[in-house]
């Protein structure tokens, strides 16, 4: 028998909503998973996170240690089929940041819907002044680049998720690099300001792309030290998974053999605050997993299910086997779903 964690990134919403929320979300399947574990532990609340509790953990579970951030672009660009080499490679997600008189506000990547062919012509654009510079970049698909810069090996950087809908001033890279990064960010802008990309993009009333976002930047060719399977994740993500062994989740079909289960339908909708689509997506969590991995544990196909739910700055993980199910007079509760 086999063991698999469910990761539900943005699971656990905003203390003062969780009140509200359960009373239209209806996701028994799950509310049982929880109520019945065997073991739970919430782990300490984390102010100002340059990353969000779920990537932490996610990165910690890949390379089988506790760490401070995602290393893992060697492994995202192994399962494009791009060979890392030598030197340290950094995620590179075009994007779009608002500047205002006071702040600076990059919404989520995941809303700028940029198609290759616009992506490829901005990448080639960008390519000969990124090679003035010593540096390299590669194209991976639409949202996802890589960078090549070694001197940059210290740079401290931050998810963009972790930065979506809030001034990103405090989330722009710091340390060996950030001034060579401040450079070349403003280049781009520039470059990219008239280009033919953007004048179509504004006639179709979408957002310019005049920004990179650069983070997760790692080196060498670390083995995973887990499968990764992967539902509604983004193209780095999913990459990620093949990287692992793993690839895309199947609803009608669990992983065999121990696994990581990351089910990403929560965060577009947590991120831009459409609760409704929250309840939704949450809902579709249960009927397509919660259900299949609480009758995987009832029927003996799986020997233990680890649940991982984060918030913005909050992590809890619960373990439940099949004997904890019997725990009767325990009552399946949201309460426990959304705390």
């Amino acid at each position: 028998m086999s063991a698999l964690t469910l990761v539900l990134p943005f699971a656990l919403p905003p203390a003062e909503l969780a009140p509200d929320l359960g009373k239209h979300l209806r996701a028994p399947a799950l509310a049982t998973l929880l109520s019945k574990s065997s073991t739970s532990r919430r782990h300490p609340r984390h102010e100002g996170l340059h990353v969000l509790p779920h990537e932490r953990w996610l990165a910690g579970a890949l390379a089988g240690a506790d760490v401070d951030a995602p290393a893992w672009t060697p492994l995202v660009m192994r399962g494009l089929g791009i060979g890392a080499e030598l030197g340290t490679w950094f995620l590179v997600h075009p994007g779009h940041i608002e500047i205002g008189r006071s702040h600076l506000l990059m919404n989520d990547l995941r809303q700028l819907a940029l198609i290759d062919r616009h992506s490829r012509a901005l990448f080639e654009a960008a390519l000969p002044y990124v090679r003035e510079l010593g540096l390299d970049l590669r194209y991976g698909d639409a949202s996802t680049w890589f960078l090549r810069a070694d001197e940059w090996a210290g740079l401290r950087t931050s998810s963009p998720d972790a930065a979506a809908g809030i001034d990103i001033t405090f989330f722009l890279p710091s340390g060996p690099g950030a001034a060579a990064f401040r450079k070349l960010q403003n280049e781009l802008q520039i470059l990219w300001h008239e280009h033919p990309v953007n004048q179509e993009r504004e006639a179709h009333r979408q957002p310019p792309v005049n920004a990179i976002w650069t983070w997760a930047g790692g080196s060498g060719s670390p083995t995973p030290a887990a499968r990764l399977f992967t539902d509604e994740a983004s193209a780095h993500l999913a990459a990620l998974a093949q990287a692992t062994g793993g690839g895309t989740a199947n609803p009608g079909r669990l992983p065999g053999g121990d696994a990581i289960l990351y089910a990403d339908l929560l965060s577009a909708p947590a991120i831009g605050a459409d609760w409704g689509g929250w309840i939704a997506a949450y809902e579709q969590i249960d009927r397509d997993w919660g259900l299949p991995l609480l009758a995987a544990l009832r029927d003996g196909q799986l020997a233990r299910l680890d649940i991982v739910r984060t918030g913005r700055d909050t992590l809890t993980e619960s373990s439940t086997t099949r004997l904890s199910l019997r725990k009767f007079w325990r009552r399946a509760s949201l309460d426990t779903l959304l705390t």
